[in-house]
């Protein structure tokens, strides 16, 4: 397993988020991330994980809620990569696929945009 600093994991999921388009980052909303060091026990591969209401789904009820939450894992991450680059690509790939869930693009649809 490549080896990295929980600060070195948690400066490439800032920079992937800074990659983001601040018209959408502007658009973002009651939405946190995380690192975490590993995913649910019933998913030990999972590499991030959206939870809360994507942005097309909130309506007027919408109000008074807790943050949509996004985690990175790094444990998954960095058993999966071989290099630091490899990290810092899927990293990018995986902030950017639950950001996008955060705004209501599902798995297929990232799939065809080869963010899957």
């Amino acid at each position: 397993m490549l080896e990295m600093t929980r600060e070195t994991f948690e400066e490439l999921v800032s920079q992937a988020l800074d990659r983001i388009p601040p018209e959408l980052t502007r658009v973002m909303d009651n939405v946190a991330v995380f690192v975490e060091d590993e995913p649910p026990a019933d998913d030990p591969e999972l590499l991030g994980l959206y939870e809360g209401t994507p942005l097309t789904d909130r309506g007027e009820w919408y109000a008074g809620v807790l943050p949509d939450r996004i985690s990175i894992y790094m444990g998954p991450t960095l058993r999966r990569c071989e290099t630091a680059d490899e990290v810092v690509h899927e990293v990018a790939v995986t902030v950017i696929h639950e950001v996008a869930h955060h705004f209501g693009i599902d798995d297929d649809r990232l799939h065809e945009l080869g963010w899957g």
